[in-house]
C-alpha cells in the first residue's frame, strides 16, 4: 500500500503529457527559448540541487540530455544507468528504490522503465518530483515536449499543421504521447503505419473521446519509400468541420501538403517475431515529392535504417535539431518542477478518482505489460480513474491508463452487485462502489446479488 504521508501533495510530476496544460506547455517553450539563448548563463538556477537518473532501459540522448540540462542549471547528477548494477537485479521494487533515492539522495528523479505505468508508481512513492523518461509502450512526455517545441520553432505554430506519422505506431511510446499532444493543439495527423504496427485502438478511442478527433481513410500523394508501405493510412483531425466516422467513411481525405514527416524505428525490444523486412525507408526520392516540398523530417532517434544517411544534409531534416533542443526544453521543465521558475498558466484539471477502487477487489488492468500485472503484483492494488460514469462506466488504470468497461457495480460494505444499468447500481454512493467486468469476476471477489 502507498504511504500517503510520505507524498508531498503540492509537488508536480510529469508522468504523462496530460500532466501539463496546453497553456503551461506554451509558456515552457518561452522559458526554453530564454535558456537556449545562452546555455552557460544559468548555473545559479539549481545550485545545490541533485538530480538522479534511474534508467532501467538503455538510453543515450534522454539520459545525457537530462544530465546536461541539470549541470547547465548548476545542479549535480547521480545516475543508475545499468539495470544489472542496480538492486533491481536483486529483486528490489521500484517503489523501494524511489523511496530511498528520492529522499536525501536527490531532489528530482528521472525514471525510465520497461513496464507500462512504472513512472506513475515512482511518482506516487517518491517525495520529490518525478519525470517519466519513458515507461514501456505507455508514454515519453519529455520527448513529446521536445518534438512540439521543435515544430513550434520550425513552423511558428502548431494548430492546423499536417503531420505524417510513419513506421511503428503500435509500440512507440513517443508516438502515443505525440498524438495526444498534437490533438490538443488541433494539428491534423496522417498515420502511415507499417502493416501490423497500426496505432492501437485504445489510443484512437482516447483521441476521439477526449479531443473530438474524427478519422477517415487518407489518400496521400506519392511519397516513395513510405507511401504504399501500408494500406491503412488514416487522417485524424480535431479541427475540420466535417463529421467523419471512425474508419467507416469511404471518402478519402486527400493530403497534398505535408508540414512534417515523423519517422519511427521498429521497436524491436517490445515485440518478437514480427517481420519488418519491408519497413518504410525515407530517402531523397521521398523528399522530391510535391507534397513533401515544405515537410520537416523528424525522428526521436536512435535511427536504424528508416532514414537514409544522405538525407541528413537536406535542410528539411531537423532530427538532430530535435535532440539539441531537448536540453533547453528539459532545463525549463526541471526548473519549473523544482519551483525555480513560476508559470502564470493554470495546471490541467484532474480526472476524478473512483473511490473504492483501491479496495483490492474488482477489475484488474487488462494491459499485460502494466506494472500492476508484473512487478506490482507484490505491492500494488487496483486503482482506477473514472473516465465516463455513463453506460457502461469506463475506467482507466491509474498507472498505465489502459481503459476497461465495467458492466457490474458492487457495494463494498453490503458485498452485493448489480448490473451497471440497474436502479440499485445507480443508488450506490460513490465511496462504496467497486467495479467488475464480468459476473465471474464479481463472484470470485465474494459479491452476490441480482446480477448473479
Amino acid at each position: 500500500m502507498i504511504d500517503r504521508s510520505m507524498v508531498n501533495p503540492t509537488k508536480r510530476d510529469l508522468v504523462s503529457i496530460e500532466d501539463l496544460s496546453t497553456e503551461e506547455i506554451l509558456e515552457l517553450f518561452h522559458h526554453a527559448d530564454e535558456f537556449r539563448a545562452n546555455l552557460r548563463a544559468w548555473s545559479d538556477v539549481c545550485r545545490g540541487t541533485i538530480m538522479a537518473t534511474l534508467f532501467f532501459e538503455p538510453s543515450t540522448r534522454t539520459r545525457l540530455s537530462f544530465e546536461s540540462a541539470m549541470l547547465r542549471l548548476g545542479g549535480g547528477v547521480i545516475t543508475a544507468a545499468d539495470e544489472k548494477n542496480t538492486s533491481r537485479s536483486k529483486g528490489e521494487s521500484l517503489a523501494d528504490t524511489v523511496r530511498v533515492v528520492g529522499g536525501s539522495y536527490a531532489d528530482i528523479l528521472v525514471v525510465r522503465h520497461p513496464e507500462d505505468g512504472a513512472a506513475r508508481v515512482a511518482a506516487r512513492y517518491a517525495r520529490v518530483p518525478v519525470i517519466n523518461g519513458g515507461d514501456g509502450a505507455h508514454e515519453h512526455p519529455t520527448q513529446t515536449l521536445c518534438d512540439l517545441y521543435t515544430l513550434w520553432k520550425e513552423k511558428g505554430r502548431l494548430e492546423g499543421l499536417e503531420v505524417v506519422l510513419c513506421g511503428d505506431l503500435r509500440y512507440s511510446r513517443t508516438i502515443h504521447s505525440f498524438c495526444y499532444a498534437l490533438a490538443r493543439f488541433r494539428a491534423n495527423i496522417v498515420t502511415m503505419p507499417y502493416p501490423g504496427f497500426e496505432l492501437p485502438d485504445y489510443v484512437l478511442h482516447r483521441l476521439r473521446r477526449d479531443f473530438g478527433v474524427q478519422a477517415a481513410a487518407a489518400s496521400v500523394s506519392d511519397l516513395p519509400g513510405i507511401a504504399g508501405s501500408s494500406n491503412a493510412a488514416a487522417y485524424l483531425t480535431a479541427s475540420r468541420p466535417h463529421q467523419l466516422a471512425l474508419f467507416t467513411n469511404l471518402t478519402n481525405v486527400e493530403v497534398n501538403r505535408i508540414d512534417a514527416i515523423y519517422m519511427t524505428r521498429a521497436q524491436r525490444e517490445r515485440h518478437t517475431g514480427q517481420d519488418t523486412t519491408n519497413y518504410p525507408r525515407l530517402s531523397r526520392s521521398t523528399l522530391r515529392a510535391a507534397a513533401a516540398k515544405d515537410a520537416s523530417v523528424m525522428h526521436p532517434l536512435p535511427r536504424v535504417d528508416e532514414i537514409d544517411y544522405d538525407v541528413d544534409d537536406d535542410p528539411r531534416s531537423i532530427y538532430f535539431r530535435q535532440a539539441e533542443l531537448g536540453v533547453p526544453m528539459r532545463m525549463a521543465l526541471m526548473a519549473f518542477l523544482m519551483g525555480k521558475i513560476q508559470l502564470r498558466a493554470s495546471p490541467p484539471l484532474l480526472l476524478s478518482v473512483a473511490p473504492g477502487m483501491t479496495a483490492g477487489a474488482g477489475i484488474r488492468c487488462r494491459n499485460e505489460r502494466c506494472i500492476t500485472n508484473n512487478e506490482g503484483v507484490r505491492y500494488l492494488v487496483a486503482d482506477f480513474r473514472l473516465r465516463d460514469a455513463e453506460v457502461p462506466p469506463v475506467l482507466s488504470c491509474a498507472y498505465c491508463e489502459r481503459e476497461t468497461e465495467a458492466r457490474f457495480v458492487g457495494h463494498l460494505e453490503a458485498r452485493t452487485v448489480h448490473r451497471y444499468n440497474e436502479p440499485e447500481a445507480r443508488q450506490i454512493a460513490a465511496e462504496h462502489r467497486v467495479y467488475f467486468e464480468s459476473e465471474a469476476q464479481a463472484a470470485a471477489a465474494g459479491f452476490r446479488g441480482s446480477a448473479l
